[in-house]
């Protein structure tokens, strides 16, 4: 017996050493069925890959924090987060986005420095999760945006433990930038994640903060010195994984050049934009189908001709000037918002889907997962990069025409103008059917000879083969949307 206790005594602290090891030598711990770390294409900068050469296209959600509901039991919001995690993962989706600095996260809570094993036991917990459903994490660093009240008074977006008055170095969110000591509490912290971490094949890669241009400080020499120098520290310490970098809701004309200078700046490997539907936005488009309003966003980022992968890293509907989700959520049960968000961008020429906000209060609650499902099928066995896809749109009275033109493949997502959230969100008017459409393969490029065409509904999760007569195909009768696939 007591044989038997010594050896399950060593098997135990056996496992304590390797883990530890694996913690403290900051190697990748590679899933089984791993292609290797997520990259920029070498074939084609505006697309993913990963490292063995095999695409990578973005399916996936920010997902943040549990619910408030879970807030005083750890583990019941873990809970809750997995089942979130295998719903996506169920359904074809491959990334999701954490703040490691939320409070249910956020490891330096208690005082400048000094960081809270429990919550890194957490951060641990959410990684293997991830890994467990094989979805990819970016790591979002830090999101706060004053060090006082005084500052901002968001308590969500303070740092308090920085500040003078409870011990910590700083009397800014200035001096955070300029001084040493205020970059040397943000390396430092890095610091931790890479001894504990490493460049892991799970990680998309690692987002210096979340929206830094909502800090109360001017867009300045001094806020871009700090973002060149930082996105070259942390490349160096996390040198398979991409680092990246994201601006506030693209919805007004006053920060179009600092989105310009930030996606072209040295070491932003991914040109990322937030957009929301918001009826308190002062750019027009914001107010806009919600087509439109991802896909202008991408477009916007593509004409500063980055040679970087663009992603719509954050987007949904919120009430007047982000005060608070949508009032229009609890009526979509279709998913009419969370289907353009998924579609709209890629087939405007981002490298992925555009990532939902609001992942509990709306995508969960309305039972809206299957949606990355839909989205997945329609672009399976697609490699983008390969493809060399280039996109562009077109209309006709009744029907928007995103198109992608490949090398060997041409896919179309057409998606009927009638239907919006105007429509069936706002006044309750059911989407009509589209019948007896003709599509002319001139309109896509096409003058002579095709391979195979087939559709695909992703309301109906229904492909098809087109009938096709000469160079005019008769699409199947279909509401709000539907996917054409032509080979050439």
């Amino acid at each position: 017996m007591k044989s038997i206790k010594n050896l399950l005594l060593t098997t135990f602290l056996l496992l304590i050493c390797i883990t530890c090891k694996n913690h403290d030598s900051g190697k990748a711990r590679l899933p089984s069925t791993s292609h290797g770390y997520i990259e920029v294409s070498r074939e084609n900068p505006a697309f993913f890959s990963f490292s063995d050469g095999s695409p990578y296209i973005p399916i996936g959600i920010n997902m943040i924090n549990p619910s408030g509901k879970y807030r005083d039991n750890p583990d019941s919001a873990l809970y809750e987060i997995g089942r979130w995690m295998k719903n996506l993962s169920d359904n074809g989706g491959n990334y999701v986005r954490v703040w490691l600095s939320q409070s249910f996260w956020d490891i330096e809570d208690q005082q400048a420095g000094k960081y809270s094993e429990e919550k890194v036991e957490r951060i641990d917990r959410f990684i293997e999760m991830a890994r467990e459903n094989h979805l990819r994490i970016k790591m979002t660093l830090e999101h706060f945006r004053s060090l006082t009240m005084e500052e901002n008074a968001q308590s969500w977006a303070t740092k308090s433990v920085y500040h003078t008055s409870k011990g910590g170095p700083l009397d800014s969110i200035r001096q955070y930038l300029s001084s040493e000591a205020g970059k040397r509490l943000f390396l430092n912290k890095v610091d931790f994640y890479q001894k504990r971490y490493g460049s892991d094949t799970l990680f998309f890669g690692w987002e210096l903060w979340n929206e830094m241009n909502a800090m109360h400080v001017p867009v300045d020499s001094i806020f871009f010195d700090w973002n060149e120098k930082m996105l070259k520290e942390v490349k160096q310490r996390f040198p398979e994984n991409l680092v990246m970098q994201s601006l506030g809701s693209f919805d007004s004309e006053k920060v179009r050049s600092s989105y310009r200078k930030m996606m072209l700046l040295p070491g932003n490997e991914v040109a990322q934009v937030h957009r929301y539907l918001d009826l308190g936005a002062k750019m027009e488009v914001c107010q806009m189908p919600m087509d439109i309003i991802c896909s202008s966003a991408v477009e916007e980022i593509l004409s500063y001709n980055t040679g970087k992968p663009v992603l719509l890293a954050e987007t949904g509907a919120v009430e007047p000037s982000h005060s608070g989700p949508s009032k229009f959520y609890p009526v979509d049960s279709a998913g009419i918002l969370l289907h353009d968000i998924l579609f709209a961008p890629f087939f405007s020429g981002s490298a992925g889907t555009g990532m939902c906000w609001h992942w509990e209060s709306y995508v969960d609650k309305n039972n809206l997962w299957y949606h990355y499902k839909r989205f997945s099928e329609s672009v399976k066995d697609i490699n983008p990069a390969e493809e060399k896809f280039v996109a562009s749109k077109s209309e006709t009275d009744n029907l928007r025409i995103y198109r992608l033109t490949g090398a060997k493949t041409i896919l179309l997502w057409i998606r009927d103008k009638r239907n919006t959230w105007q429509s069936e969100l706002r006044d309750g008017v059911a989407p009509v059917t589209v019948a007896g459409y003709q599509l002319d393969l001139t309109d896509t490029g096409l003058n002579n000879s095709h391979g195979e065409i087939t559709t695909y509904d992703p309301w109906q999760d229904r492909w098809e083969n087109a009938v096709t007569e000469g160079l005019k195909i008769s699409l199947p009768d279909f509401k709000r949307s539907l996917v054409v696939r032509i080979k050439r």
